[in-house]
């Protein structure tokens, strides 16, 4: 208790040192919490709008169908089984059906993927409603970006090239109907939607399908013949690599940050040693012992992180606070990045966030303040009084 009061006495003597390495280490605490607050909230949001727009609850996959190899999509479906139709006819599973195709707007040719979907699924967020069913016309669905880069509006026609479930090349005029917008390209770029039984007819390729999307609330996966399961930790994991890689790139920064801090202390508590050296041999004369002397450098430098814990939830909770409400908006141009990232991130602090952070801190501060401190036990008493360094 007696070192807390001197420690205390001493900072505020101090004056505005103190309160200089006060405030630059308040920056360290909340440019910490808001950039990572900012990636746990880019990271929920992303993976958040990819469950309900691409992957729901998880996804059976046909055992030959692999999303990185083009070459054997046309040939990577089979026919659904028989067992699983109640659980489609009730909304727990949703087949889709996917393709190669080429497409011919104005003129100009571009491949892409058909994708065929029930109008009257639930699961995931697509607009899938807009589509046709019964009708000889195609109508497809495409998303804002499709329509962007291919100069498409609603009611445009074009024309679409594809390949049978034979081999057989076949060609026809296809309506876009709808145009959704999505924070997922994925389900964007290269995409278009149409109704599964439509594709099923155009590929002759009846009651077949490439995935079975499941329910997002449905719990047991149940193991079908033929078909491999890929639950979240499988599909959400580049996106979990990539936040982790942005996490790493983000920490360096904070260690220069911390380092420029937790650098200002260090200076202070060697000059505060080197101009205190008589107070000091002083203290240690009149029954205070080497460490005891250590132990009060030491906490003058915790009480550093404290201070500055203190002044940084003064201005630090308003602010961030505020940011969490009205989120950060992104720049133009990052759809463009293939990655889910929303018109605004809104930033997510957890507790265990906030509490780490400042404990990493307090505990930094701590050996940056014993570092130099250290040097005190070396002290000579009479030297120190004389003001003789050693």
């Amino acid at each position: 208790m007696l070192s807390l009061k001197l420690a205390y006495k001493n900072l505020i003597g101090a004056g505005l040192r103190t309160w200089l390495n006060v405030i630059v280490l308040s920056f360290s605490f909340v440019i910490i919490i808001w950039n990572k607050g900012l990636l746990n909230g880019w990271n929920e949001q992303a993976k958040r709008d990819m469950i309900d727009w691409q992957i729901g609850g998880g996804q059976y996959w046909q055992k030959d169908y692999d999303p990185y190899d083009m070459f054997t999509i046309n040939e990577s479906h089979s026919v659904i089984p028989d067992g699983i139709s109640d659980d489609i006819q009730n909304g727990l599973l949703t087949p889709i059906l996917i393709n190669t195709a080429t497409i011919y707007p104005e003129g100009r040719m571009q491949n892409v993927l058909l994708k065929g979907i029930l109008p009257e699924q639930k699961i995931l967020k697509l607009p899938t409603d807009k589509l046709q069913k019964n009708s000889d016309e195609i109508s497809i669905l495409i998303g804002s970006r499709m329509a962007e880069s291919n100069k498409l509006q609603v009611g445009d026609y074009f024309t679409i090239r594809w390949r049978d479930a034979n081999g057989t090349f076949d060609a026809a005029d296809a309506k876009v109907v709808d145009i959704f917008h999505t924070n997922v390209p994925i389900v964007d770029q290269g995409k278009i939607w149409l109704s599964l039984e439509q594709l099923q007819k155009m590929l002759q390729a009846p009651n077949e399908a490439t995935m079975l999307i499941t329910e997002n609330n449905s719990v047991e996966k149940e193991e079908i013949s033929g078909w491999v399961f890929r639950g979240h930790d499988y599909l959400l994991k580049e996106m979990d690599n990539l936040i982790k890689m942005k996490s790493v790139g983000g920490s360096i920064f904070y260690g220069i940050l911390l380092a420029l801090a937790l650098l200002a202390i260090f200076d202070t508590q060697i000059l505060s040693i080197f101009r205190r050296q008589k107070e000091i041999g002083t203290e240690i004369a009149l029954g205070m012992t080497r460490w005891q002397v250590v132990r009060l450098f030491t906490v003058e430098g915790a009480m550093y992180s404290v201070f500055a814990a203190i002044l940084a939830a003064i201005y630090g909770i308003p602010l961030l606070t505020w940011q969490a409400k009205v989120g950060l908006a992104m720049p133009e141009g990052t759809d463009d990045y293939g990655l889910p990232i929303a018109k605004s991130i809104f930033p997510s602090y957890s507790i265990g966030l906030v509490i780490g952070t400042v404990l990493t801190i307090f505990i930094a501060t701590v050996i940056v303040s014993y570092l130099p401190a250290k040097k005190i036990s070396k002290m000579n008493p009479t030297d120190a009084i004389k003001g003789k360094i050693q």
